[in-house]
């Protein structure tokens, strides 16, 4: 049946259609017919026959389609199977996979963290609460029978808790006039607000309560989740707090680090002190105690250094005793790792070298080509284990050098030699008891040489011994008459007879194990290195044979300097370093023949308790002659000041340099100006005369001045010397001296 809607024109289109009236429908309007059932079965069988209709594709065009699809999906498979592979992504499954394996071990862990967290906090609580600590004070007072400390913890802690009352009402006072504050202001705010509009407040009133309104909002809005994020820290913070406290958390460890051979740290030091094997350190480790650091790990120089209080039960010698296993623990060689005793037994003194630093030697001696030396200051010897330079005392000093053959014991003494040749005012006596030439080319500059390990030889070094008793004696009137304690620079250089002497004994055991006179001769050394640091003697023992019977134990008491090459056991260690050295853990028995030739531990040299120096090496040899040339500059020098080589001066008249005349060298340092400043004279002064006045002071001006019946005068605000007052003083005391005579 077709039906056609009125309002079409005659030509049927809906585009043509006259404009709708009211309850018509304005749009195009289609053309259809109802079917039936029957007809619309016909219809749709008749189109199922025909089937689609479809563009013909080209062949290629689908196969390449293909290929392209085929190869892209293949490299995304490719690139995500490198991906799963890679070690990144390997690493992270197999660290998942683990992770998740203990999960459970873990949030028991951690659960456990969290309650013994709140057990050590409420313990804290408690102990601070109860003054713990100043009653555990009390109780060992008690136990020691000291009432005196017991008496004086108890007014502590009665102190602490008028203290803590005290801190706790100024709290609670502040509190209140804060809050009575912000209460006011609240009150006003609120007044305000209830009886004017925001668009009648001024412009800043209106912008304060705009602030307030927007603070207000987000404090309601984060007050839901405030006490989440409270509880979360809490938790956090317990577990922390409640951790093992094991030395040594491993996920802390970087591994890939470039300083990871030389780094030292705090933790790594406990953890290798954890792996030692010392039962009371192993109880203290699993107690989860932390030992205390009264120096914490710092650089020193080229290594670590730190200083450990250790726990009860452990000395500093019991770690030293198992250094090997510290050293390994450490990543380190036994001679990087040296740990001594502090000046407690319970403290524990530890350096750790970097590793490898202590093989790069000590360099050239800095005295090889040019300069001179002043034994009052010290001669270069070397370079410590730290990369410092060691300036060997020599006045006031005695030494004591020893090590196995080979390992540098004459190539130090002739180190410590050449520096003092270097000062023209040292006398330097050599006596070697062996046939070999070390000491050869000091023969011009030495005033005495002896070389040989016969009976004559022998017997030339006891008699310097007792000429040296004699020597100390002398020297001994020569100070009480100049009113001085001890020998200085300025009596070296101006009193006849004070000048330093250095005197060396090389393979000194033989003289000390002779059957004839060892006897003496180590009596003799022992008096005379008693004495003799005062009157400006310094004596070198050396030796290769470092025992009990082949050096006096008195002389190793009272030697201040040991020097210690590689030697073979306890006994030679502490005769050279001192008794008790070994178990101290100053140890030159850890040091390796051949190895460190020219290594040594001494102990004297500097203010630390030990120092591992890397000796200065001054090549003598049938390929190398160093040592010739620098005898010729200490000749060289003799010669410039117009001096011979310094002999022992045996008679007892006392003769000097004449002293010098103040007011004539301060006249002199005047220069013509009729003013100069005082701190100017001074300076002129010790450029004219160092050795009398390097040293001076104004009130040494003063009293010099004051002998001529003179003072320095303030002159435009500064103290001055007038050279009219000078020279007035100076012809009063020349026409004084003409009526006397």
């Amino acid at each position: 049946m077709s039906t056609e809607p009125s309002g079409r024109s005659a030509g049927g289109r809906g585009e043509d259609a006259a404009p709708a009236g009211p309850g018509e429908v304005n749009g195009p309007v289609l053309e259809g017919e109802v079917l039936t059932d029957a007809e619309n079965e016909e219809v749709a069988r008749r189109f199922a026959g025909r089937g689609a209709v479809v563009r013909p594709v080209p062949v290629a065009m689908a196969h390449r389609a293909v290929q392209l699809a085929t190869g892209a999906g293949r490299q995304l498979c490719q690139a995500a199977v490198a991906a799963w592979r890679s070690d990144r992504v390997v690493q992270a499954r197999a660290a998942t996979r683990y992770r998740g394996r203990k999960a459970p071990r873990d949030l028991a862990r951690l659960s456990w963290f969290v309650a013994r967290g709140h057990g050590r906090w409420i313990e804290k609580a408690w102990a601070f609460v109860t003054y713990a600590d100043l009653r555990r004070d009390a109780r060992e007072a008690r136990l020691a029978g000291d009432a005196k400390a017991r008496r004086e913890v108890q007014e502590m802690i009665r102190a602490d808790s008028r203290a803590r009352w005290a801190r706790l009402g100024m709290f609670v006072e502040r509190i209140r006039a804060a809050a009575l504050t912000v209460g006011v202001v609240a009150a006003a705010l609120w007044l305000i607000d209830s009886m004017m509009s925001r668009e009648e407040m001024w412009p800043w009133l209106a912008a304060l309560y705009a602030i307030l309104a927007t603070t207000g909002t987000i404090i309601m809005a984060t007050a839901k989740i405030l006490p989440i994020v409270v509880a979360v820290g809490m938790v956090v913070a317990a577990a922390f707090e409640g951790r093992d406290r094991t030395p040594g958390a491993g996920w802390l460890i970087s591994p890939d680090r470039n300083d990871a051979d030389s780094w030292v740290d705090e933790r790594m030091i406990s953890q290798a002190l954890a792996h030692l094997g010392i039962a009371p350190l192993d109880k203290f480790f699993k107690e989860g105690g932390q030992l205390a650091y009264t120096v914490p790990a710092r650089v020193d120089g080229h290594g670590t250094y730190a200083q450990v209080r250790l726990p009860l039960g452990t000395t500093a010698d019991m770690v030293a005793d198992r250094r090997d296993r510290l050293a390994a623990n450490l990543g380190r060689a036994k001679l990087e790792t040296w740990p001594t005793e502090g000046v407690e037994a319970g403290q524990l003194d530890l350096w750790v070298a970097d590793k490898g630093r202590l093989g790069h030697g000590a360099g050239a001696w800095p005295l090889l080509h040019d300069g001179e030396a002043d034994v009052f200051a010290g001669v270069p010897f070397g370079r410590s284990q730290r990369g410092d330079l060691v300036n060997a005392p020599i006045m006031e000093r005695n030494y004591l050098i020893g090590g196995q053959p080979g390992q540098g014991k004459s190539s130090a003494g002739r180190t410590l030699c050449l520096g003092c040749v270097l000062d023209p005012t040292v006398e330097l006596r050599v006596y070697v008891f062996a046939s070999n030439p070390d000491f050869d080319p000091f023969t011009p500059r030495l005033s005495t040489y002896v070389k040989g390990d016969d009976d004559e030889a022998i017997e030339a070094g006891l008699a310097e011994l007792r000429g040296l008793r004699d020597e100390v004696t002398r020297r001994g009137k020569l100070l009480e008459h100049h009113g001085a304690a001890k020998v200085t620079r300025r009596l070296a250089s101006t009193v006849k007879g004070l000048h330093p002497v250095v005197v060396i004994f090389d393979e000194c055991h033989e003289m000390f194990e002779h059957s004839k006179h060892g006897g003496e001769a180590g009596q003799l050394a022992i008096r005379v290195v008693k004495k003799a640091r005062k009157c400006g003697i310094t004596l070198l023992f050396l030796t290769q044979s470092p025992t009990a019977a082949s050096i006096p134990k008195d002389l190793t008491r009272n030697c201040s300097n040991g020097v210690a090459f590689a030697v073979a056991d306890q006994v030679a260690n502490d005769g050279l370093l001192g008794s008790g050295s070994y178990r101290q853990g100053i140890r030159a028995t850890e040091l390796r023949p051949g190895e460190d030739r020219g290594t040594a531990v001494t102990v004297g040299l500097t203010a630390n308790r030990f120092e591992l120096v890397n000796t200065f090496y001054v090549a003598f040899d049938e390929d190398r002659d160093e040592v010739s040339p620098v005898i010729a500059r200490a000749m060289a020098l003799l010669d410039g000041q117009g001096r011979a080589v310094p002999v022992a001066d045996h008679s007892d008249s006392v003769e000097e340099v004449p002293a010098p005349d103040h007011l004539t060298d301060i006249h002199a340092a005047m220069r013509g100006e009729k003013r100069v400043r005082t701190q100017i004279v001074l300076r002129r002064l010790a450029e004219l005369n160092p050795d009398e006045y390097a040293d001076w002071s104004f009130s040494d001006l003063a009293e010099a001045l004051a002998t001529g019946g003179i003072a320095a005068r303030k002159s435009d605000g500064v103290m001055v010397v007038r050279a009219a007052d000078v020279a007035h003083a100076l012809t009063e005391r020349d026409e004084d001296d003409d009526d006397e005579d």
